[in-house]
């Protein structure tokens, strides 16, 4: 709904929902589509987890990880050995990922990188994970939302950057390919 200048009215809740514009017709069509581009590809070794079992708060696992390494057009280098992933079971078999650690790149520079998101599948598919069976990627799904931090000058970009992550468990840990979202 717009005023006789084409001024769109934000304020239209009042209005009864079938008078009101359709949210997508309020969208700049820059805001139409998602840009991305490839960030890194990272391996992290994951060691068993404790399983701390159903607390109050949740079915708790925790793994070390004892590193990795990770290779970008515009980064690469190791993981050092400083992180964690403290891993949730839900009641709905989803696996909630919530992982910290740290990254030193080829030149020096020390990025701290965590990431948070969900691994589902089937019955079948979650339990041959767990004993370190080969799964195809395509038969569970396990995707996460990435954060950097870092002091570092020539990193700095990373402090304001939002990536998401395909990731696949394999036996001694998993792999993420990572995508700046642009």
């Amino acid at each position: 709904m717009s005023d006789e200048r084409g001024i769109i009215d934000m304020n239209t809740t009042s209005a009864p929902p079938e008078a009101r514009a359709a949210l997508a017709t309020l969208l700049p069509r820059e805001m139409t589509e998602l840009r991305w581009r490839p960030l890194m590809t990272f391996f992290l070794d994951i060691k068993p987890p404790f399983n701390l079992g159903k607390t109050p708060v949740a079915d708790r696992r925790i793994a070390e990880l004892p590193g990795g390494y990770f290779e970008g057009e515009r980064l690469r280098g190791r993981i050092r050995t400083s992180g964690s992933d403290w891993q949730t079971v839900r009641e709905d078999s989803t696996w909630m990922i919530n992982v910290r650690t740290l990254l030193e790149t080829d030149d020096g520079a020390l990025i701290g990188m965590s990431y948070q998101g969900l691994r589902h599948g089937s019955p079948e598919i979650l339990q041959a994970l767990g004993r370190g069976e080969a799964v195809s990627p395509l038969a569970y799904y396990m995707r996460v939302c990435v954060v950097f931090e870092t002091s570092s000058e020539r990193y700095a970009w990373l402090n304001r950057a939002v990536s998401v992550a395909h990731g696949h468990r394999l036996r001694a840990g998993a792999i993420y390919n990572v995508f700046e979202i642009t």
